[in-house]
This record gives structure tokens, sequence and C-alpha cells, in this order.
């Protein structure tokens, strides 16, 4: 359906979307596209690889045709940045269950702590073409 990784995000999770901006910024080789979870195409990769299509608790990468999530799928998206940021490469080494407990505790506040928009995210100029609908 896509080429090349793809990052699903809640599209309109302020943390979402500052773990986006986060990416494309880093993503010399613009290498990640991305796809809000409540897109079309964020729909289709749900529904695709038998993920629910209205639980946007969380990060979800596709890749290589398999999805991963929540700690594996940001873990995989820190290492695909490469240069420094491979320093993360050995937490994956931790068991998931303990990675996804964190993950899953930063999850359940991210609308207080970080905010929820109406709407998602329009990504600047130079980065849309990197943005799935």
């Amino acid at each position: 359906m896509t080429e090349g990784p793809v990052v699903l995000y809640d599209g309109v999770c302020g943390m979402c979307n500052g773990l986006v901006r986060f990416v494309a910024r880093r993503d010399r080789r613009g290498r990640f596209r991305f796809a809000a979870l409540q897109g079309e195409t964020g729909q289709a990769l749900l529904r695709e690889h038998g993920l629910p299509t209205d639980d946007f608790d969380s990060a979800v990468l596709v890749e290589d045709g398999r999805a991963f999530l929540r700690s594996r799928a940001i873990l995989r998206i820190v290492r695909g940045l490469g240069g420094v940021w491979s320093v993360a490469a050995p937490l994956a080494l931790l068991p998931a269950p303990l990675l996804d407990f964190l993950y899953d505790r930063v999850a359940r506040g991210r609308y207080r702590i970080f905010g929820r928009s109406d709407a998602c995210m329009l990504p600047p100029p130079e980065l849309r073409a990197r943005f799935l609908p």
C-alpha cells in the first residue's frame, strides 16, 4: 500500500505531533512518512494489519509489511534515525512488557500533559510530501 516506513500517530495529540516534528527534523534522508491514525491512510493500514481502527493510544510503525506498536514502534523509529540516536538501541534488549508498561503510563496522560487539538496538524510546506492523507 505504501513505500517505506510509515509512522502512524494520533493526529490530535500534542505529544504525538511533537514526536512527528522530532522525527521529521532528524530524518535527514527523508526515510519516514507520516499518517494520522484518524486519516484515510492510517485507517487503511490499521485494517490491513488487523489493528483496531478506533483506538488511538499507540504509536504504530508500519515497516517491511509489519506493524510495530507502542515501545517497539518508538525504538524502531529512533534506530531508523541513525547517528547519535542509535545510542537508544540497547533499550530494545529490555523486555517488551516493561517498556510497554512505561509507554502506557506516558500515553495515558498525554492529553492532560501535552494537550489536544480539534484537528490534525498541518505540516510545513517542506514536509507536506511526506504526509499521507
